[in-house]
């Protein structure tokens, strides 16, 4: 079973399309499975009637949207005739008449559902649509990130295990995974997977320790996106391309970049990155 989105990813998520579509109850679950998902997170509701239900592709609204990979709409569940109601005992509970489900597609897999839902019968407009596409989406990249970062900490820590002695080839592949891992790390909001990556990142760096002195590393102290600037000035990255890829302004890089370079005592890009890699901060 895969290991479900962060709460709180979802939370905001279904957060966000209450506020902006007016729905006042949001909620949606993860694929357990090709076929089935589970409702795991509800926004608004009043009874717990919906968490936990799994949903079969094919069946109920979710399921059609699952199978179809669209987003669907009713205007009236309960005497809906295009949509089957293995749920309608759930959904009456919770007094829920016009429904929206949209999927979550990530590499054009459905990886879930979200629902945005009215205790009135009325038709759904582009707003609500429009809102509930949207925050699917905003579901969509935080599983795209989470696994971009599970697929790279996989490919590094049998990289950084190898240390300097890798051929080189290989040590640029351990450089190249280390800025894309320290350029993920702000965009992951599961504090777990977000430790685990920066102490793989801090794994890479001190792989080539052997370069490195006790001093240097005593004496260098970047922050964060200080680090993260740098590693991309490594990769050859210019201010815009930096910017491009940690999401900041050219302006704020130049800002890093400055203090950075005063830190290592560098008056050059190339002497910030050679004396950031002997002080242990860069593989």
């Amino acid at each position: 079973m895969p290991e479900p989105v962060d709460a709180v990813e979802m939370r905001t998520a279904l957060a966000g399309l209450r506020r902006t579509s007016g729905l006042p109850v949001a909620f949606g679950g993860l694929l357990s499975d090709a076929r089935h998902a589970r409702i795991g997170e509800l926004d608004g509701a009043r009874t717990g009637a919906l968490r936990g239900l799994v949903i079969s592709a094919g069946s109920g609204l979710g399921g059609k949207a699952i199978a179809l990979a669209r987003p669907c709409a009713v205007t009236d569940y309960p005497v809906s005739r295009h949509i089957s109601h293995e749920y309608d005992t759930a959904v009456a509970a919770e007094g829920l008449r016009s429904v929206v489900a949209v999927p979550v597609v990530v590499r054009r897999t459905v990886r879930g559902v979200l629902y945005g839902a009215l205790r009135t019968p009325v038709s759904l407009g582009d707003r609500t649509f429009d809102a509930a596409v949207a925050a699917a989406r905003d579901v969509e990249q935080a599983l795209a990130v989470r696994d971009e970062v599970r697929e790279l900490l996989a490919l590094t820590q049998e990289q950084a295990a190898a240390g300097p002695g890798a051929a080189p080839g290989a040590w640029e592949d351990v450089r190249e995974a280390h800025r894309q891992l320290r350029a993920l790390a702000p965009r992951v909001a599961d504090p777990a997977l977000r430790d685990a990556l920066l102490a793989v990142c801090g794994r890479l760096a001190s792989a080539s320790g052997a370069r490195a002195t006790p001093a240097a590393a005593m004496e260098v102290r970047l922050a964060p996106r200080e680090v993260d600037v740098v590693a991309c000035v490594a990769a050859g990255a210019t201010n815009a391309a930096a910017a491009r890829q940690l999401g900041l302004r050219p302006e704020t890089v130049k800002g890093y970049l400055r203090s950075a370079m005063r830190k290592l005592g560098a008056h050059t890009r190339l002497e910030a990155v050679v004396a950031a890699r002997r002080a242990g901060l860069l593989p």
